[in-house]
């Protein structure tokens, strides 16, 4: 049957709460995932050393807690296994149609329904309706790719960190890494030690604090699965302690200097050449871009077969690339940890809203959203973690569940008022977004001296929530309806 009530694009982390959440309300959903399996991000970073930079017992549903993490912050092996085990566990996986790539979705104005078209995994298009649209696709699925000149002429192993290819070995291998962000620093210590050689390319150095990672006893589990109690207190715990981290991030960016000392400690108690330090050390302020959390990154940078190369990366060629002193750097395999492009999987779907309103053009134009869910012209339609919903202090999945809270109930008064659509007033998202501007001016994001993914192309922060995830709740679970139209 090709009519629904309710359509999820994605299958990650979002998506699958989202579906939960509907069967639980007794709506009929689907779900199209373009990949052959669940997972989202989980599914397709499978670098080695890939893992949460959120502690384990925050990273999981708040309704599906697991008490068999084996480390305090979880390899992404395991968190994917976490996924696939909820999935069951919640009889998910007979809503989802895998294969299936959203080319486009269109609201009907005359049916007050959305068009879906799609490709199947035979490439056949197909076109489903559904009464409401729930965009789940995140904006960590589209690679980053650096402009390097002749990049795509290079004879070796080429891949991005997100597109790492099963069964790839760094082992003997005269290896190189472009760019010093979260994967990055996930990954160099992982390949460092079967390299025969590993070249770092360092366009902005980046604060590095110690993750203080460690196992779990397997008792600890254990009693975690006799007495869940304990495993709230903890959940409770970490929370409270990375929500005291707000301030710094979001108020008072002065107070990173502080924070900073710990980061230049664990700096010069890690790395042994003064020279290699200053070249490792940034510029900006802690916090301005997203912080890496590593026991072992800056360690590796003492091996001999680990080279630091800060300058401008300007050709490539079939056997390796060129900095801008002319250098040469034959390289067998090159791997791109240069993160992601947060807007380009949302632009991607093709959504067209009331009027033929395009959300692709509304990206480009600066997105204007009411909490990261609703959009002015798309009704009946709702994203999560869109705009200023991500974190920079705290597990993001707190967000995308209290969003998940504000759709079922977005979609429950709409039906107790027996309306046909529901949709945010344009007239509050304005105000709205004046207001996350104005916050945004005062935070480390803004006055930290860098720009990073967090910001568009005119500097605005269209990512992160300025300001507590408590403060974020408590807006978005207790909606006020006259902010919103009921219209047959």
């Amino acid at each position: 049957m090709n009519n629904h009530d309710l359509v999820v694009i994605g299958a990650g982390f979002s998506g699958i709460a989202m579906t939960i959440a509907a069967k639980a309300a007794g709506r009929d959903v689907i779900v199209l995932e373009r990949a052959d399996e669940i997972g989202g991000t989980w599914r397709d970073n499978r670098y080695p050393g890939v893992a949460c930079d959120i502690q384990s017992h925050l990273y999981s549903y708040s309704f599906e807690l697991n008490p068999d993490w084996s480390r305090a912050y979880a390899p992404g092996d395991e968190i994917q296994d976490y996924l696939l085990y909820v999935v069951e566990q919640y009889d998910v996986r007979r809503h989802v149609r895998f294969g299936a790539d959203v080319q486009q979705a269109w609201f009907d104005q005359e049916t007050s329904r959305w068009e879906v078209a799609f490709t199947g995994p035979e490439g056949r298009l197909e076109t489903i309706s559904c009464r409401d649209l729930v965009l789940a696709v995140g904006s960590l699925q589209v690679p980053t790719v650096p402009d390097i000149p002749g990049l795509e002429t290079f004879a070796g192993e080429l891949m991005h960190t997100a597109t790492w290819v099963p069964g790839t070995t760094a082992h003997g291998k005269r290896v190189g890494v472009v760019g010093t962000g979260a994967s990055a620093v996930q990954l160099i210590p992982a390949v460092a030690p079967d390299a025969a050689a590993l070249t770092v390319f360092q366009r902005t150095p980046t604060w590095v604090m110690p993750k203080g990672d460690h196992e779990i006893a397997e008792s600890t589990s254990e009693r975690y699965e006799r007495r869940p109690a304990l495993m709230k207190a903890l959940r409770a715990k970490i929370r409270t302690s990375n929500e005291s981290r707000a301030p710094a991030f979001v108020k008072q960016p002065a107070l990173m200097k502080a924070v900073s000392l710990r980061a230049r400690a664990h700096l010069r108690s890690s790395v042994d050449d003064p020279q290699l330090r200053a070249r490792l050390t940034p510029s900006h302020t802690l916090g301005c871009k997203r912080i890496p959390l590593s026991d072992d990154y800056l360690e590796t940078f003492n091996r001999r077969n680990v080279k630091l190369e800060t300058g401008e990366l300007i050709a490539a060629d079939a056997t390796g690339v060129v900095t801008a002193d002319g250098t040469h750097h034959p390289l067998d395999l090159l791997v791109l940890a240069t993160g992601f492009d947060p807007a380009a999987g949302w632009k991607a779907v093709n959504v067209f809203g009331r009027k033929h309103a395009s959300l692709s053009a509304r990206w480009d134009e600066g997105i204007d959203s009411y909490y990261g869910v609703t959009v002015p012209d798309f009704p009946n339609m709702f994203m999560l973690l869109g705009p200023n919903a991500e974190l920079g202090h705290n597990s993001v999945l707190l967000m995308m569940e209290a969003q998940v809270e504000l759709v079922t109930k977005l979609l429950a008064e709409r039906d107790r008022r027996g309306a046909a659509m529901v949709s945010v007033r344009p007239e509050v998202v304005p105000a709205h977004m004046a207001e996350i501007d104005e916050r945004s001016q005062g935070t480390v994001w803004l006055q930290g001296g860098c720009r990073s993914w967090y910001l568009d192309e005119s500097g605005r922060n269209r990512t992160l929530w300025p300001g507590t995830v408590g403060e974020f709740e408590r807006r978005v679970r207790n909606p006020e309806w006259v902010d919103y139209e009921f219209t047959s």
